[in-house]
């Protein structure tokens, strides 16, 4: 049970449920290959079946951590800091990106947009999901728009979300990991008539890295 204080605290974005935190290779959309430290932010009610970190779903199992202690952390490491989750948009994200580019650090987030925008980022990717679609800010501000393909209809909820993008943003189709070997085939033909989109593979899970 946390104090009154600590619930405030989080409540502003002064202290946030993390879950984890680590230096490591990203794997996924545009950046894929490059160094980047993770930030992993439990509390997630988006409720994906395929999610492959369902553990972060409940942020009550992650604790309450100062801003300035994940700052800390991170800065040790690299450049480039990725927030992810769970869903970071959870939480007000202000406090976090306020402080991690004081320290001069490009900053990105992995979102599915279906809550309110907070936080200042260099580079904002949007993967929506179907039951909890993105807020419209979402695809106004996205530099990377990632659907993940489960099944075949995902194709058509993938031209869905491209309609409603900026049109800076680039786009990019997923192979769902658990079924990588009948999509992955799909989604290169797919790509291959609809050259608009690019293919995005979980390379770090081929690597064996977080």
């Amino acid at each position: 049970m946390l104090t009154k204080e600590i619930q405030i605290a989080v409540e502003k974005g002064e202290m946030l449920p993390l879950m984890e935190e680590f230096y490591t290779i990203q794997g996924e959309g545009y950046h894929t290959g490059t160094a980047a430290y993770f930030i992993r932010i439990g509390g997630c009610d988006v409720g994906c079946h395929w999610c492959d970190v369902k553990e972060s779903w409940n942020a009550a199992l992650h604790p309450p951590t100062n801003t300035d202690i994940i700052v800390e952390n991170a800065k040790k490491y690299a450049e480039t800091i990725v927030v992810t989750g769970g869903e970071p948009l959870t939480w007000d994200m202000t406090k976090l990106t306020q402080k991690l580019k004081q320290e001069n650090l490009k900053v990105h987030i992995e979102t599915s947009g279906a809550y309110p925008i907070t936080g200042q980022w260099d580079w904002f990717c949007l993967s929506p999901k179907k039951n909890k679609l993105p807020v419209p800010e979402a695809y106004e501000i996205a530099d990377e728009l990632k659907v993940i393909i489960y099944n075949r209809h995902d194709f058509i909820f993938a031209e869905e979300q491209a309609s409603k993008i900026n049109q800076k943003a680039i786009l990019f189709l997923q192979p769902e990991w658990s079924k990588k070997e009948e999509m992955t085939s799909l989604i290169v033909d797919y790509v291959m008539k609809n050259p608009k989109w690019r293919v995005s593979l979980q390379t770090h899970k081929y690597l064996n890295i977080p």
